[in-house]
């Protein structure tokens, strides 16, 4: 699995100009899922995002996690984070999961975000989406399952 995390001060999600996932404060989650993932991939993640301690304490340290500073997640599936740009002008994405797989991966993903006592908002997977943002800090983090 790959998650681009950012921080945000808000962001939303909408389809067709209709606002389907809004959050305040928090992360927004660019999820990309292969094949080769599983819930061992997922727990690993859950556990990494909700603990990630990225917000600033009272000395302005990033000390503090998601639950301390009462933020949410605006996750949204993202099969391009699997480009492959080596060869040609044209990207192949043959790396990304199957439709199938990829979306029980997802939601799997999301509700394990939930169960850890996150407020988490989505869009749809699969759908063509536009996401707007203003990242805080700008503070972005890349999680990549290959490489952990």
């Amino acid at each position: 699995m790959k998650v681009v995390l950012q921080r945000v001060r808000h962001a939303q999600v909408a389809i067709e100009d209709q606002v389907v996932g809004k959050i305040g404060v928090g992360y927004l989650l660019l999820v990309g899922i292969e094949n080769t993932d599983t819930t061992q991939q997922i727990d690993y993640l859950v556990h990494k995002i909700v603990n990630l301690r990225v917000f600033e304490d009272e000395n302005q340290k990033m000390n503090l996690n998601l639950k301390q500073v009462n933020g949410s997640i605006l996750s949204v599936s993202q099969f391009t984070l699997y480009a492959d740009t080596k060869h040609g002008n044209r990207p192949s994405f043959t790396k990304a999961g199957d439709p199938d797989h990829a979306e029980k991966c997802y939601t799997l993903f999301n509700q394990k975000l939930q169960a850890a006592g996150i407020a988490v908002e989505t869009g749809k997977f699969g759908a063509d989406m536009q996401v707007d943002l203003q990242n805080d800090g700008p503070v972005t983090i890349i999680f990549d399952t290959d490489q952990a």
